[in-house]
């Protein structure tokens, strides 16, 4: 079967599925094959679950006039993402960078919405897997779609730019994260820029940070490029008026009151605003999006709980985000200031450096408790309490209760580290 054949399926269907256990009626599944799971042994369950076509590569499967067997379901999938985008009238923004990526694409969505027809990632669904199944929610009606790209080694968005064919493109930043796949910061700042590499390479148009001294030198000269800046007057102008706790903005008279806790969020409202303004929404309504978008998923989230106030930020963790989350939690008012880091994963050799700094930074902080957990920040040097695991850590807080505080809570998604509400 062709790829056109197969898509004239997917238009009288209308879903792509790859997990039997959120299977939709009348969705086509997608046998995909992992180290740990094998699609094809649950494509006849996937069938009777009301699936209504089965994708496999495994002929053995193949019990249905219902199957459809390929040579390989993933290039299959997204193969099938391509030819759906182009067959779509739907403008593509792709973004990418190493910290921010999700608040960003959900604000960018926030305002777009406004005025036009939108589907975005969902979540983080934003690799080889992900990015071809948020092409394929692209609907026929659909206008704009936001498509995240992650990578944690380089040419992973130059393959992602690739199946997208994005025509605008965002980087957030270029800082130390996925250090084990891209080993440096130079790695990192080649491998996100990929996305620029494919932008420019096909003459589309780069949004960009233009007070950003890395996005400044990789566009140089290039003409359809459209930036912000909070003092560069060549450039879409957007204040940082403060943010105590909660981000405040001010761009064209119009003052913004966002519910994002730090300064490190300023600069995600700011594309959020600038492309806003590059597709003609209305400075009232860009307002209006931002100040109403609340985050979740344990993404800089405000929760009073107990007496402790809050600030929940554990969706993720690398050495720049960390940096900036303590920053802000420095300037931030409070009694009885507590923090709670969790490891930082995938710095490969530069593990043991960077929680060092983290560590060491940390400790001249006017704080009054501070928790280090995980195994990298056992191992490292200094006076501070460290816990080996979450647990050891529970067990500690058991004994020795917190006083009404204001609390940071900041680690990797694999530390989990909302669990800490429970015991809060």
């Amino acid at each position: 079967m062709t790829i056109k054949e197969l898509h004239h399926r997917f238009i009288e269907h209308g879903l792509a599925c790859t997990d039997t256990r959120n299977i939709r009626p009348d969705s086509i599944f997608f046998a995909l094959k992992g180290p740990n799971f094998n699609g094809n042994a649950f494509a006849e369950e996937a069938l009777n679950r009301g699936a209504a076509y089965a994708v496999i590569e495994e002929e053995k499967y193949a019990v249905s006039e219902q199957i459809i067997l390929v040579d390989n379901v993933l290039e299959v999938l997204q193969n099938l993402a391509t030819y759906h985008r182009n067959y779509c009238s739907a403008k593509v923004i792709a973004l990418t960078g190493s910290n921010g990526k999700t608040t960003t694409k959900e604000l960018i969505e926030a305002v777009l919405s406004r005025r036009y027809r939108t589907i975005a990632t969902k979540g983080n669904l934003n690799n080889h897997i992900g990015v071809p199944l948020t092409l394929l929610s692209i609907r026929p009606d659909t206008e704009l779609a936001i498509v995240e790209m992650g990578a944690n080694h380089e040419k992973e968005i130059a393959f992602l730019s690739d199946l997208a064919q994005p025509d605008f493109g965002y980087v957030t930043n270029f800082g130390m994260a996925h250090l084990e796949g891209f080993g440096s910061r130079e790695g990192v700042i080649r491998g996100k820029s990929e996305l620029y590499d494919y932008l420019m390479a096909h003459h589309r148009t780069i949004f960009m940070n233009a007070d950003d001294p890395v996005q400044l030198e990789k566009l140089g000269t290039y003409v359809k490029k459209v930036g912000y800046s909070s003092e560069n007057h060549p450039h879409y102008l957007v204040k940082l008026v403060g943010a105590h706790p909660y981000v405040t903005l001010e761009f064209e008279e119009c003052e913004v009151r966002t519910r994002l806790v730090g300064n490190y969020n300023f600069t995600n409202c700011c594309a959020a605003v600038l492309i806003g303004k590059y597709f003609n929404v209305p400075p009232g309504q860009i307002r209006e999006a931002l100040e109403n978008y609340i985050p979740e998923n344990n993404r800089s989230q405000v929760i009073e709980k107990n007496g402790h106030h809050i600030i929940l930020d554990a969706y993720n963790a690398n050495p720049t985000s960390m940096k900036a989350a303590l920053e802000n939690f420095k300037g931030t008012s409070g009694k009885h200031k507590v923090v709670f880091l969790g490891d930082m994963f995938e710095l490969g050799k530069a593990a043991e450096e960077e929680h060092q700094k983290i560590a060491d930074m940390v400790l001249n902080m006017d704080l009054d408790r501070i928790y280090l957990i995980g195994d990298h920040f056992n191992k490292v040097d200094t006076p501070l309490q460290k816990f080996a695991s979450y647990d050891s850590m529970a067990s500690h807080l058991s004994k020795e209760p917190l006083l009404a505080s204001t609390i940071l809570i900041k680690g990797s998604r694999g530390m989990a580290l909302e669990r800490l509400l429970e015991l809060l």
